[in-house]
């Protein structure tokens, strides 16, 4: 090998000088490069107008919300795409596996995750409105006395008018649908969740339709900035920040058509009886009230294993439950799970694996053969079989 030529002692030792300056000074850049270059990774659904869209024209109110706070940070913003229907496996799958920094939009709840999860201060406040004609008072029950009521499934609204007999209740599967029955003259009010309201009154229905916010017990939350528990720094630094950000916020909700103004305060929902649970619907937290009466399965001789039931258990409550209700508890029938064996009888697993697999789009349930593996299917499977009740026709 050559040997290298280490020149003068002169020309060595400036050279040796110069070498050691540029490593100095490339110590001092290189932080600053890295900061800059690190961006500020948001968890978002691609199809949830009016929160989120990956969609640039039409972006949405957290994309926007995060786009300001990376611009605050002084940070390049990137997106983590997954939808947000599969409820808290969205959370545990993007924000807990550390694919993304922040989540924009979660309820600000110790309930939420638990200690998993950690949360900026509020930003919002969204929850279920009332949607009416315009000039038309809805100010309280008394208003909704002898009127048809369009309620979401499974939600805060329809348990808190079950018990009304004087209030006629249309049961609709979506916002969308609830907007629509009032369109087409089968409901007089829809008592649905606000920020889809009111941005379909906006794109769709020429703001036509007045929406009054409603606030009580499961009918409206703070809307905040979830972390993995470890990202306190983060957290803090974003805190910093929202205070700044209220007018461009502010802005952007009236952009979005979330509704507005006063709120309609709305008593709590009825007490619940004794052999009933509680749990999450269509929204954070949204209690649902059912019969919980389980019965000796038919038709499967052998017992679930109880390490599937439990792993099933899991899944369940935190896919499915936000159509099909904690632990399958469902006051709507023909999405109550507990009556599988009951509509199915021997063809009971054979519907299960063929509905899970393929969906059924029309009636708003996605596939889940592309997100579970079978043996996962299979313990919600088993998880099931411990559920099956009785017709209580």
């Amino acid at each position: 090998m050559r040997p290298i030529n280490p020149g003068s002692g002169k020309s060595r030792n400036r050279a040796v000088a110069g070498f050691l300056a540029c490593v100095a000074a490339s110590a001092m850049i290189a932080p600053g490069h890295a900061d800059e270059a690190q961006p500020f990774r948001v968890c978002a659904d691609p199809t949830n107008l009016p929160f989120s869209s990956d969609n640039p024209s039409r972006p949405g109110f957290y994309v926007e919300i995060g786009r300001a706070l990376a611009q605050a940070l002084g940070q390049p913003i990137a997106y983590d795409w997954y939808k947000s229907y599969f409820g808290k496996r969205t959370v545990r799958v993007t924000l807990l596996g550390k694919q993304c920094d922040a989540m924009i939009g979660l309820p600000r709840s110790e309930d939420f995750m638990g200690p998993a999860v950690i949360f900026s201060s509020t930003f919002a406040r969204e929850g279920y409105a009332l949607v009416a004609a315009k000039g038309q008072a809805i100010a309280g029950f008394d208003d909704l006395k002898g009127k048809r009521v369009a309620v979401q499934y499974a939600s805060t609204p329809q348990n808190l008018l079950a018990t009304r007999d004087d209030i006629q209740k249309v049961t609709v599967l979506s916002p969308e649908e609830g907007m629509q029955a009032l369109d087409q003259g089968k409901a007089d009010v829809a008592f649905i969740w606000g920020p889809v309201a009111g941005w379909l009154n906006m794109t769709t229905y020429n703001d036509r339709y007045q929406i009054r916010l409603t606030e009580g017990e499961g009918l409206s939350w703070d809307a905040a900035i979830g972390f993995a528990k470890g990202s306190t720094e983060l957290r803090d630094r974003v805190d910093a920040i929202l205070p700044q950000l209220q007018r461009t916020i502010a802005d952007l909700a009236v952009k979005y058509g979330l509704p507005a103004g006063q709120p309609v305060r709305l008593g709590a929902a009825p007490a619940v009886p004794a052999g009933t649970t509680t749990g999450a619907g269509p929204g954070p937290s949204v209690m649902q009230v059912a019969n919980a009466v389980a019965t000796e399965i038919k038709g499967d001789a052998a017992a679930p294993n109880a390490e599937a039931v439990s792993a099933g258990k899991e899944i369940f409550n935190g896919t499915c439950a936000h159509c099909h209700g904690p632990d399958a508890v469902q006051s709507e029938r023909k999405i109550d799970l507990r009556l599988l064996h009951h509509r199915y009888g021997d063809d009971m697993r054979d519907t299960f694996w063929r509905t899970v697999h393929e969906g059924r789009p029309a009636k708003g349930m996605p596939p889940w053969k592309e997100v579970f593996t079978d043996g996962q299917l299979d313990s919600i499977y088993s998880f099931l079989l411990t559920v099956q009740a009785e017709s209580n026709d």
